[in-house]
């Protein structure tokens, strides 16, 4: 097995993957640096990550010199190079679309260092497709974080056909450095969590279209009857519509009837109700 630690991360994207995953690289000492495409997500990014380190802080879970230290050790970039140039791992954190890995997965095999890890975070695509496409398949790993990603302890990770033992074994060590748990699983459509989150999540969609009972119903008896910290509708919410929508559509085509998105699902996005971020879904938020 290589020597070569982490200690230096690029990430692209600033959303919130991206910046939950910056955080807590920088949180367990890593330099790092993240890419996004304007100097507004950048900054939208940074903000996001000095709030969720001020909420620690009034928790007294970090003091005031964490805060600082983490920090001073995340820059920002609107340059790929840069996220590149000299890391040890990479982990993409960009909208869940196949051409827009691959473009960045091709650069990342082209201009990454040759000891250097390329994590994605996809929820759902082929791993074993966008490793194809940076050169350096056997160096390329899905990294499959949850959100918030400081809080949540899940690291899933995913085995594309020809990642090498040597990049899971460097992928688990990281996890390990950063507080997290894994899991590895092999490279299949929707992997093993979002296969059975979003095959729950759609279900209950089905029943609020049928009238079997209401959201809040439906989420109280996972909550109270399987301890689930989060219902599904509140969790589709949480994740927006329109995400678990394009979700639904990848895994019917490649896994079949069973996913097939509700009828309901598909008129409120195109109704723009996508969930917290647009401030109703299943449920209202805001004024």
């Amino acid at each position: 097995m290589s020597d070569h630690q982490v200690k230096r991360v690029g990430v692209l994207g600033a959303g919130t993957m991206g910046g939950g995953i910056a955080q807590c690289a920088a949180q367990a000492g890593c330099e790092v640096v993240i890419r996004d495409v304007s100097e507004s997500a950048l900054s939208a990014g940074r903000e996001a990550i000095e709030s969720s380190l001020a909420r620690l802080l009034k928790k007294d879970r970090i003091t005031a010199e964490d805060r600082e230290q983490t920090m001073s050790r995340i820059s920002t970039t609107l340059e790929m190079g840069e996220a590149a140039e000299g890391m040890d791992l990479i982990v993409e954190a960009i909208p869940e679309r196949m051409d827009l890995k691959v473009e960045a997965f091709s650069f990342l095999g082209a201009n990454a260092p040759a000891h250097a890890i390329l994590g994605t975070n996809t929820s759902s695509l082929s791993v074993t497709e966008i490793a194809a496409a940076s050169g350096c398949a056997d160096r390329v790993i899905g990294m499959h974080f949850f959100n918030p990603v400081p809080v949540m302890k899940l690291l899933e990770l995913v085995r594309g056909m020809n990642t090498s033992d040597e990049t899971m074994d460097r992928a688990k060590a990281f996890g390990d450095r950063i507080g997290k748990e894994s899991v590895v699983v092999n490279d299949w459509p929707g992997f093993a969590t979002s296969r059975l989150g979003i095959i729950l999540g759609c279900e209950a969609i089905r029943m609020v279209e049928q009238g079997v009972a209401a959201p809040a119903d439906i989420d109280r008896a996972m909550e109270l009857g399987y301890r689930h910290p989060m219902g599904p509708l509140k969790l589709t919410d949480l994740v927006g519509l329109d995400v678990r929508l394009a979700i639904m559509e990848h895994l019917f085509r490649e896994l079949g009837e069973q996913f097939r998105p509700p009828t309901l699902l598909r008129q409120m996005v195109r109704a723009g109700k996508l969930g917290r971020k647009s401030g109703e879904g299943f449920y209202q938020y805001g004024g």
